[in-house]
């Protein structure tokens, strides 16, 4: 049973920013607004890259790295929904968050996990 639920793909709703730098590091973050019970809510993913990193990779690597952080993202919000039984729906441009009903939940807590994140990967809300 999938979790998300929407017109569009997951990335499609994500906000993307650069932060203020902190020393050589650059600074980015992306966040995924929701609406659970009609507040406003959100998750977000931070990542940097230092200068040197930057003069290696260039430009092309700069982009891979963003889509690399945006699988990782949808990856983590796709591992919270089925931990928090809870499923992302709608059609409107700020999707929706809702327990999933009980005989889903039941069904979603029998099936395996799937593989798990390494260490250093693991992000929480």
């Amino acid at each position: 049973m999938t979790h998300v639920e929407l017109t569009r793909p997951l990335a499609d709703y994500f906000a993307f920013a650069e932060l203020e730098r902190h020393g050589e590091t650059r600074r980015f973050t992306m966040t995924l607004p929701y609406l659970r019970a009609r507040q406003l809510g959100r998750l977000q993913w931070w990542w940097r890259i230092t200068e040197t990193e930057l003069n290696v990779i260039g430009d092309a690597g700069l982009e891979a790295r963003r889509q690399r952080e945006i699988v990782r993202f949808q990856r983590h919000v796709e591992r919270w929904l089925t931990n928090t039984d809870q499923r992302m729906h709608g059609d409107g441009p700020i999707p929706e968050i809702t327990p999933l009903p009980a005989s889903q939940a039941t069904d979603a807590a029998a099936t395996p996990a799937g593989e798990s994140s390494p260490a250093g990967e693991r992000r929480y809300a």
